[in-house]
């Protein structure tokens, strides 16, 4: 029975309660204020000025490692910006390889083992000396090869007769800018001995 009492009293002392209302003024009812005006969106204005940081010795040794590294590096991309391509066509060569020996012509292996044959007796023929272990083998492969295969052979001799022609023409070239540089260099005449008294003991 109390409970029910203390819930209906509630709202009628809220009612009872006085409380203050304030109204607006009406004195200046067209006035707008900007947010600038007001303080409280004011802010101060503050002068920054930039600090360069103190560099430490870790800063320091790494600037100083970076500059010793830094010829080394830029060598490093030359050289693998030249090797680059070479590894990358040798990978699509071995690729080419692989697809070719998965499905080969019908003739290939006898004739890879003939060619073989050839370089293995080069080499029992050059019994003795290195360059006949050199030259005998290749020789023999390459007329191997040749037999089965003419046009290949042919490319092959053409750009390997192309490629030799350049290199000995390069090396004419070195040769002749030598001599013409002993050449240019005027030999330095000794001077004769001016004939000193010979001092008597």
């Amino acid at each position: 029975m109390y409970k029910v009492a203390g819930v209906a009293a509630v709202p009628g002392t809220l009612c009872l309660i006085s409380g203050t209302v304030f109204a607006a003024t009406k004195d200046n009812p067209n006035v707008t204020l900007n947010t600038d005006e007001l303080s409280l969106y004011t802010i101060p204005q503050q002068k920054f000025r930039y600090v360069e940081p103190e560099i430490g010795h870790l800063e320091q040794g790494v600037t100083t490692l970076r500059k010793l590294a830094e010829p080394y590096t830029t060598w490093c991309q030359g050289a693998i910006g030249q090797v680059k391509p070479k590894v990358e066509s040798a990978i699509q060569l071995g690729n080419e390889t692989f697809t070719f020996l998965q499905n080969p012509p019908a003739e290939f292996y006898p004739r890879a083992g003939v060619i073989g044959f050839a370089g293995i007796l080069g080499l029992f023929l050059a019994r003795g000396s290195r360059v006949k272990k050199l030259i005998y083998p290749t020789g023999l492969m390459a007329v191997g090869y040749t037999m089965y295969y003419p046009q290949q052979a042919a490319s092959i001799a053409k750009n390997t007769g192309d490629s030799l022609y350049d290199f000995a023409l390069q090396g004419y070239v070195n040769v002749e800018k030598v001599f013409k540089s002993v050449e240019a260099k005027p030999m330095k005449k000794e001077k004769p001995e001016e004939n000193k008294p010979e001092e008597t003991r």
